[in-house]
């Protein structure tokens, strides 16, 4: 709120009506529509006020008189104070050749009981022989009144009180001139004693012809009195009559048409003097055709001026002709004022005739109600046409359906409930701006109209029905889960949307709420209406991020591998099926960022929400578990292809050959073994690099609490890989063990025999030669997953190497010194792949061997570095680079 407005200073300060008066003072606001209000005396004078400058006003008084305050009035300050005042008094005397800013009636004036026909004839001659002071500077009527309460200044009154008289038409005479006026008035006065006298001296001859006349009448009268008798005046009263009679009969016809001009020429003089009103009703008439309603109102208020209280019955005839346009004027301004649609200046203006000719009915109230009912109507013809079209979009899209691809028929017609939303954030941004505009003019009494009780509350109860059936159109179009099963039935439903058809529209329909949202904060509405299209735009966010969430979800599921390694060294044996994973996540990461997570004006952080934080957990752990299906299927599927029919790595001691490699068509499709590796290392590249890069990308994004999520699904993958690994510890572990005790004890084989030996036994180098196979294939895939795999094989062949010996029933001097060749042989070749574990068993196979002395440990040293020496390169192969 602004200060409210002072009037500090006015020039001049006094003045008639139609006075212009300089008004000066401080917070008149900052441009002519601030100003709302302007009072001088008590009289409304805002149509004549001319706003200049926050400190200055120029208006024109209206017909006050005596003292009072100028009061303004502005939009945001309200009424302010005066600290002078203006005194408005009428002229004494005003006539036809005097200016005067008000009508002065043009009928004859009287004076002193006389019809004069002297325009000056009306003013009253000075007693005292001065001129009467013409100055503005008069002392009030007021206050001579109060200083001669019950007197008067009329000479001919009989309450006349020379005092008043005199200040009131000589308060600025001098002394001198005041003293000739005395002797003026004092010899005026003499000369009226001595009249008689003096008239006739002047007139003695006269005097004495009318004496003389009188006598000779007397003496005829008697003479014919003596002749003619008492009653000679009877003949002559017939002789008189007859005469008349006579003349009458000659001039009856004359006096006839005398009078009839002379009836005619007072009418057209009637006429002529009062065309303005005779003229009127036809002038109104034309003037309505043309639109130019600001005449036709200041001619109907000065004939009503003129004529509103005459009894002449031709004037108030012709003035009932004047009051029947002006009511078929008011019904058509009433009509245009209701017709949409029309811009808020002309609803203004037509109020404001309306006003001007004092129609009955609150004209500004109905164009408030007019606009509200054209919002709603215009809601409820864009969604009936919508919906139409929404049913034969329907059909169309069937007929095409055998005719286009889905994208084509999405390319061919944008869905109705889209095109729903678009019109109609485009009509509330366009229509209630207006809407709200007339209602704070009304309100703020720029439109000059009382206004009733309970009016504001109908009108804020129509600005929230207006924003709350906007609202709800558009969640029953798009969220219709938000609305209670009532509010569905009532706002409708047009066809819902394929879930990648709504990712499609929904960062473009969310830019057209949150344009409605900018236009409708820029009107400064209260903020419970403001709420309401908050709380929408917060449920449209989520549901657009949800929606975007979970079509990158879907696209994730659809990820396919094909097997070809993208990255050598650190991530050895990765495809790019990572990459596609990452890339989807970062780009739906972008949209819902650019979308749904920026906060615009008067929007507060998504991700303050407590909902929209609980969905965003959801939807994430949704996308990393996605992707971790996909990598445990392609860790499932064995038979990925029917050609592919791979045997595990057996003895060949025994006849079995090594599994081969199979081709399916010109594409090379890895065997299972390796697809198992392949997975295993995308599993971990995604466990320790891509759910960082994730975990990275929402931090840097604004999502803070995908945490939990992360952890989760880097548990899962963690758990994946040890899954995997025991697959292919399966396949490649298993069979390899599998195959020692038979080839240990081929041939007949028995640890108590007195065979000196020379090498180590076949069964160890097949071990060595098996466990050179598995490093080949792994280090072919990735270097990275060697000491895993490798130290569980190594471990298991160490456990069974303990579980073989410690079934010996009888070891032979020789038998003792070809286990212990054999098991130090294996303990030395694997030692950069033996764990704890497995060093304990090959120490537990050896305990079970028994002892040597120095010769025969110095034999097995020997035959240990010969078979060093022998298998250098197979050592080679399995030592750490």
């Amino acid at each position: 709120m602004a200060p409210p407005p002072i009037v500090t200073g006015l020039s001049p300060n006094e003045g008639p009506p139609g006075t212009r008066i300089k008004i000066r003072g401080e917070n008149f606001g900052s441009q002519p529509s601030d100003l709302t209000g302007l009072t001088i005396c008590g009289m409304d004078c805002l149509l004549t006020a001319e706003w200049k400058s926050p400190n200055k006003i120029i208006a024109i008084s209206g017909p006050v008189k005596g003292k009072g305050d100028v009061i303004v009035t502005t939009k945001y300050g309200g009424t302010g104070t005066c600290n002078v005042t203006f005194r408005g008094y009428h002229l004494a005397t005003i006539g036809p050749m005097k200016e005067s800013a008000v009508w002065v009636e043009e009928t004859p004036m009287y004076s002193w009981g006389r019809h004069s026909l002297s325009p000056s004839s009306f003013q009253q001659e000075d007693p005292l022989g001065l001129s009467v002071e013409e100055t503005e500077n008069k002392i009030s009527e007021e206050d001579l009144q109060n200083y001669f309460p019950g007197k008067c200044g009329d000479i001919g009154s009989p309450n006349f009180s020379p005092a008043w008289f005199l200040l009131e038409n000589h308060h600025a005479t001098s002394f001198n001139d005041m003293k000739a006026g005395l002797i003026y008035l004092i010899r005026k006065v003499q000369h009226q004693k001595v009249g008689q006298l003096s008239f006739l001296k002047a007139n003695l001859n006269s005097v004495i012809d009318q004496i003389d006349t009188l006598t000779n009448l007397r003496e005829k009268y008697d003479k014919d009195l003596s002749v003619f008798g008492s009653t000679p005046t009877i003949k002559l009263e017939r002789a008189i009559k007859e005469s008349e009679r006579e003349a009458r009969k000659l001039f009856d016809d004359v006096l006839a048409r005398k009078d009839r001009a002379e009836k005619t020429r007072n009418a057209l003089n009637v006429l002529q003097r009062y065309k303005f009103l005779f003229c009127l009703p036809c002038v109104i008439e034309r003037n309505i055709k043309k639109g130019e309603y600001d005449i036709v109102i200041n001619d109907y208020m000065r004939v009503k001026n003129l004529f509103d209280k005459t009894e002449v019955p031709i004037f108030r005839e012709a003035l009932n002709e004047v009051e029947k346009r002006i009511v078929d004027l008011q019904t058509k301004l009433h009509v245009d004022l209701q017709s949409m649609p029309v811009t808020v200046e002309q609803q203004k203006r037509l109020i404001r005739y309306l006003i001007s000719l004092d129609y009955p009915q609150d004209a500004a109230w109905d164009a408030i109600k007019s606009r509200w009912e054209h919002i709603t109507k215009r809601f409820k013809e864009i969604y009936n046409f919508h919906k139409t079209n929404d049913k034969s979009e329907s059909a169309k899209k069937q007929n095409s359906a055998s005719k286009y691809s889905k994208t084509q028929i999405e390319i061919i017609s944008v869905p109705a409930c889209i095109n729903f939303i678009d019109e109609i954030c485009a009509v509330t941004s366009e229509l209630f701006p207006d809407f709200w505009k007339i209602g704070q003019a009304y309100f703020s009494g720029e439109l000059q109209i009382k206004i009733e009780a309970g009016r504001q509350v109908e009108y804020k109860h129509m600005v929230l029905t207006a924003i709350e059936t906007f609202s709800k159109y558009v969640r029953a179009s798009i969220i219709p889960n938000t609305l209670d099963k009532s509010e569905r039935a009532q706002y409708g439903s047009l066809s819902s949307l394929e879930r990648d058809e709504v990712a499609l529209y929904l960062p473009e329909l969310l830019r057209s709420v949150r344009s409605t949202y900018s236009t409708l904060i820029q009107l400064d509405l209260p903020n419970e209406a403001l709420d309401i299209i908050g709380g929408l735009l917060v449920d449209l966010r989520i549901h657009c991020m949800s929606i975007l969430f979970q079509q990158t979800t879907e696209q994730i599921k659809q990820l396919t591998e094909n097997w070809k390694i993208s990255f050598s060294g650190k991530y050895a044996g990765v495809t790019d099926l990572p990459l596609k994973f990452l890339m989807l996540v970062e780009d739906v990461i972008q949209i819902v960022k650019e979308s749904a997570l920026s906060a615009e004006q008067r929007e507060s952080s998504l991700l303050d929400n407590a909902s929209a934080q609980k969905e965003l957990e959801r939807q994430v752990d949704n996308i990393l578990s996605a992707f971790y299906t996909v990598l445990n299927n392609l860790s499932s599927n064995e038979d990925y292809d029917d050609c592919d029919n791979n045997s595990p790595v057996v003895s060949q001691l025994i006849g079995t050959p090594v599994g081969t490699h199979k081709t399916s068509g010109a594409q090379d499709i890895p065997t299972w073994e390796h697809r198992l590796l392949i997975t295993m290392s995308n599993c971990i590249f995604t466990k320790n690099t891509i759910l960082n890069d994730v975990s990275q990308k929402f931090k840097e994004t604004g999502f803070t609490s995908i945490d939990a999520p992360i952890k989760t699904n880097g548990n899962k993958l963690e758990m994946l890989e040890k899954l995997i690994l025991d697959k292919y510890l399966e396949q490649k572990s298993d069979p390899l063990v599998g195959t020692i005790e038979p080839s240990m004890y081929l041939g007949r084989f028995d640890w108590d025999i007195n065979v000196l030996p020379t090498d180590i036994r076949p069964y160890a180098k097949e071990c060595i030669n098996n466990l050179i196979n598995v490093h080949s294939e792994v280090n072919n895939i990735s270097t990275g997953l060697l000491n895993s795999i490798l130290v569980k094989i190594v471990e298991t062949i160490a456990e069974e190497l303990y579980r073989l010996m410690s079934c010996v029933q009888k070891f032979s001097k020789e038998g003792a010194q070809q286990a212990r060749i054999d098991i130090e042989a294996l303990q030395d070749v694997f030692q950069d792949y033996t764990s704890d574990n497995a060093q304990g068993y090959f120490k537990e196979a050896l305990a079970h061997v028994p002892n040597l002395d120095g010769a025969q440990m110095a034999l097995v040293q020997d035959i240990l570095k010969q078979c060093k020496a022998k298998m250098k390169t197979q050592i080679l192969c399995l030592k750490k680079r």
